[in-house]
């Protein structure tokens, strides 16, 4: 882009150009490339750039109109979309969809000419356009839908957790051999060898990743065998505690987001959130996205930290996690984050007093991570016993005589205990409840209800599309519908498109037969078996039933002294049954 003195420079030697004689322009030239520091060639260019006026092209009095109609082209790509497979490849072609509805007669995709006056079908390329131009185009279908992104107010607000499968896995230390971790061989452990990777299923090392909403700290942790709620627990207590020096985030976090794996929603994981007052979220199934922070820290983690692993030997696991936790120390301290412009471990430091929630010690948490609440019955007098302690429970509100309520210790004082509450909004609440003592004092309300707020994205005409192309496919009113009838296993279109009707209906012309040649093949000759005389009568005694005699045996034997075959029992049989009756000889007297 030109600033305006180059302008001015340039529009003052474009006329100094054509006032110039024949002759004189090479020295004006010469002079401005010298002026302003730019070869004669970008002199040039730039002069063509700021006396150049193009004329717009004209645009044409039908642009933006079309034939096709908005449900025919719905109706089309609906086809498309629902013709593609897992792997994400559409079966159908526009072409191909389009000629199958039409053999249906669910679209017509024509056009009168109005030269002719004659009903002219659409071509594809103007069947695409249009519906690119009604924004249904199965490649605008497909991309990306919107997200909108979440913040956060303050470190340990929410932290992120991932488990991944590493690049290496632990060999156990043998006889001979090598010992420690070793990178895991492509050629010997890719998909198709489920032998080679069953065998060290347990010795594998998985990965643990958290991350800080608010600063991004990157908190890494091994784990041996797979991803399980133990693990997860064992990570997740360990991240909680004060380990000092430059490893510096710890604490108790106010929301734990993860993935919806079964590992994550385990019993124990449960257990630990709720008794540390945690509210745990898992995203929705295949929305990779939400978890995105901590899903980018581990590609940081491949990239920065274990690419030195295989220059680095390294015995265990347990001297593993010691190099990762040095690792995560200096990386931390060091690399700024561009969200923020400061390193990740500064960022996190900028948490106040009343925001950093110490955890209790690893001990306590394990006991935490398997005590399940227990139910308690309200008494007559607003209390319930836990451990032979009386609470009470007047504060939690909506509560009744008799009423059942889930109690749970707390992890930080011996003066109360917590009533698990299940909101309106399905979330879990924590009511601190005093222990009846002789100077009581207790808290009024509920823990902090963090994750308010969450606002969806105003559809985009792609989700519009989508929601009404579903209608017609499963021909309902509404998106509920839409979904019940998906699960219903409903054939899409009620069953009204067939798509080989057009195969049904073609109309081929008569192939004339070809005369050819007939082949010379000789077929090879079959000998049946030789079957003994009482194979004969078994197998005739079968085949004729009452009408075989014992003297058909005598028979047999003078007929047949050597036997016969299996595929002579039917000339047999006929002979049995109309014997030839003997030749007399007829002669007068001489």
């Amino acid at each position: 882009m030109m600033s305006a003195v180059m302008n001015e420079q340039l529009i003052a030697v474009a006329h100094a150009a054509r006032a110039a004689g024949h002759g004189g322009k090479q020295e004006i030239y010469a002079q401005a490339c010298e002026q302003l520091g730019i070869s004669l060639a970008t002199l040039h260019r730039k002069l063509k750039d700021l006396t150049t006026m193009k004329q717009p092209r004209k645009q044409r009095c039908d642009a933006g109109k079309s034939a096709l109609t908005r449900d025919e082209a719905l109706l089309i790509s609906g086809v498309i979309m629902e013709s593609r497979r897992q792997t994400k490849k559409s079966l159908y072609s526009i072409a191909d969809a389009v000629d199958a509805l039409r053999a249906n007669g669910l679209i017509k995709a024509e056009f009168i000419d109005e030269s002719t006056g004659e009903v002219r079908l659409l071509s594809e390329s103007a069947i695409s356009r249009a519906m690119t131009a009604y924004g249904v185009h199965p490649d605008q279908l497909l991309a990306p839908a919107p997200h909108s992104g979440m913040r956060s107010l303050h470190p340990n607000h929410m932290w992120q957790i991932d488990a991944s499968l590493c690049v290496l896995y632990y060999l156990k230390p043998q006889a001979r051999g090598a010992n420690g971790l070793h990178v895991m061989n492509a050629d010997e452990f890719y998909k198709n060898k489920p032998k080679n990777v069953q065998r060290i299923m347990a010795d594998r090392v998985w990965s643990y990743e958290i991350t800080d909403h608010a600063s991004n700290w990157i908190y890494v942790e091994y784990v041996m065998g797979a991803e399980s709620g133990l693990n997860l627990c064992n990570v997740l207590i360990n991240a909680m505690q004060e380990r000092g020096g430059a490893d510096v985030m710890h604490g108790v976090p106010k929301i734990l987001y993860m993935d919806p794996g079964s590992a994550n929603t385990a019993a124990m994981t449960k257990n630990l959130c709720r008794s540390l007052g945690i509210e745990a979220i898992a995203h929705a199934a295949g929305n990779a996205r939400a978890t995105g922070q901590v899903e980018k820290a581990r590609d940081i983690i491949e990239r920065k930290f274990e690419s030195g692993l295989r220059f680095r030997p390294v015995a265990d696991l347990a001297e593993l996690n010691a190099l990762a936790a040095q690792w995560r120390s200096v990386f931390n301290a060091t690399a700024v984050q561009r969200r923020h412009g400061k390193n990740r471990s500064a960022a996190w430091l900028m948490i106040r007093d009343d925001q950093l929630i110490k955890a209790p010690d690893i001990e306590t948490c394990r006991k935490l991570a398997v005590a399940q609440p227990v139910e308690r019955k309200v008494t007559p007098g607003l209390k319930i016993s836990l451990d032979g302690v009386d609470y009470r429970v007047g504060d939690v509100p909506n509560v009744m005589v008799g009423q059942k309520l889930l109690i749970t210790r707390n992890p930080w004082r011996d003066d109360v205990a917590q009533a698990v509450i299940t909101g309106e909004d399905g979330r879990e609440i924590f009511y601190l409840i005093p222990k009846v003592i002789k100077n009581e004092f207790g808290y009024d309300g509920a823990l902090p209800v963090v994750g308010e707020g969450y606002a969806r994205p105003v559809d985009t005409p792609a989700q519009k599309a989508k929601a009404a192309i579903e209608k017609i496919m499963t021909g309902t009113e509404s998106a509920d519908a839409a979904a019940a009838a998906r699960k219903a296993k409903a054939i899409p279109l009620q069953g009204k498109f067939d798509p080989y009707k057009s195969v049904k209906d073609a109309e081929l012309p008569e192939f004339m037969p070809r005369r050819g040649t007939q082949h010379d093949m000789q077929l090879p000759a079959t000998v049946s078996p030789l079957l003994t005389h009482l194979q004969l009568a078994k197998a005739l005694r079968a085949r004729m039933g009452s009408d075989w005699q014992p003297e058909n045996f005598q028979w047999l034997q003078a007929e047949y002294p050597d036997g016969a075959r299996e595929d002579e029992l039917a000339d047999v049989e006929r002979k049995l049954r109309k014997p030839v009756p003997a030749l007399k000889v007829v002669g007068g007297k001489s």
